[in-house]
């Protein structure tokens, strides 16, 4: 006969939710360090990115009523009276150069020739008092005869909202054009979707590279004892513990044509004159391959550990031929490792910036050069943040097939 259950006293189940709590806030306690620390340096900077990738205030802050009196205009006749009007009681009400620069230079992007044409109006206000707005516009057309001309009002229109599309689009040679539409980017101006496209391609050689090396030495090294084993990785760990601008360095005297690659192959006949090794690709592949390698063999190793070898064995007792019981038995437990190494290597192959801009040609830079530029030289953060954005999608993207797919080897099995 069982025993009937008995609740506990009121007072001791408020002791135990007491409790409960008590270690509930502790655990809370310990990880909000983690969680801020992530906040900080994880969550706060990728935000950041993707609000800077459409954020758009130059035209909605300085021209609130230039804007809205186009909100209403087709974009392919002569703008209204009231257009001008209200431009030059924005402009006028920009009491400050940098404000004024900070318009023109926005819409300079959109258009080119806007720079100057904002910033001398802008020199020549204010303009007299009690005109109508057919007197402001003849007097806007009179210190400048552009303005007469609609397609700086297109980019004023286009600009209006607080946030744009534009830096997106143009990250994948698209573009609104004046009606808003979206379409293509001129050939002579697309330069993205190839820029992308090496990225990638780059990305892929290396990956494979790696794991046409890294999978036989993971191997091997999971054949060895413990011992020995731990001591050999450390081999492979020596790439952490040098400088990335200490390995380019390196390899740039190993390959340049007078170095002790072109040296060993000349004295061992195999080549008559020195192999073009530097500056382009073979030098770019070559590097990222030995900074990148230590990433898809550590994977690789740490799977095979856990691979009983009994299982190669009872097949080739049972009349395998070993390498077809290695590839048919063996191969598919090690698929973890090689997604996971293969993944962790391309993802850090596609961000890379300085080893194809030291040791590549012009036809070498990956989308991150790029990114640099925009950041550094042009100082256009919003196109800098877009092509951030899009590697950031792709590596979400990537991640996401990853996790698919892997969640469908482990249903399968």
């Amino acid at each position: 006969m069982e025993a009937d259950s008995v609740a506990p006293p009121p007072g001791l189940q408020a002791e135990l939710r007491r409790q409960a709590r008590a270690r509930a806030v502790f655990a809370l306690a310990l990880a909000s360090p983690l969680f801020l620390f992530l906040l900080a340096s994880f969550l706060v900077p990728i935000g950041t990115l993707l609000m800077r990738a459409v954020d758009n205030p130059e035209v909605a802050r300085a021209l609130p009523k230039t804007v809205a009196a186009l909100d209403r205009w087709d974009r392919t006749s002569s703008p209204p009276d009231a257009a001008f009007a209200a431009f030059a009681a924005d402009l006028s009400a920009l009491h400050e150069q940098s404000a004024a620069g900070a318009l023109a230079r926005r819409l300079n992007a959109e258009a080119s020739g806007a720079r100057s044409l904002v910033m001398n109006t802008w020199r020549a206000l204010p303009l007299p008092d009690g005109l109508d707005a057919t007197a402001m516009r003849a007097k806007l057309i009179e210190i400048d005869p552009r303005w007469d001309d609609p397609w700086v009002w297109q980019a004023i229109a286009k600009n209006g909202s607080r946030f744009t599309p534009d830096y997106l689009l143009a990250a994948v040679d698209l573009r609104r054009d004046p009606t808003g539409a979206v379409v293509s980017m001129p050939a002579d101006q697309s330069a993205f979707r190839r820029i992308l496209a090496r990225t990638f391609g780059i990305a892929a050689v290396v990956t494979l590279i790696c794991l046409s090396l890294g999978y036989p030495l993971a191997w091997w090294l999971s054949t060895l004892p413990a011992r020995r084993a731990n001591r050999l990785l450390i081999l492979v760990l020596v790439p952490f513990w040098t400088s990335i601008l200490v390995r380019v360095a390196a390899w740039i005297v190993l390959l340049q044509s007078g170095g002790l690659v072109n040296q060993a192959l000349r004295a061992l006949g195999v080549i008559d004159r020195p192999l073009e090794l530097l500056f382009n690709r073979t030098g770019v592949v070559i590097a990222m391959v030995h900074i990148l390698l230590p990433f898809m063999i550590l994977p690789l190793y740490s799977v095979m550990k856990t691979v009983p070898r009994e299982y190669v064995r009872a097949a080739v007792s049972l009349g395998s031929h070993p390498l077809a019981a290695f590839f048919r038995v063996y191969v598919p437990q090690t698929y973890a490792g090689v997604g996971a190494g293969g993944l962790l290597v391309f993802i850090l192959a596609i961000g890379y910036y300085v080893t194809p801009a030291l040791l590549g040609g012009p036809d070498d830079q990956m989308l991150s050069y790029s990114v640099a530029q925009y950041a550094n030289v042009n100082l256009n953060w919003g196109m800098a943040c877009a092509l951030g954005t899009v590697l950031l999608t792709a590596t979400l993207v990537l991640y996401g097939v990853y996790r698919r797919l892997s969640a469908d080897e482990a249903a399968f099995s």
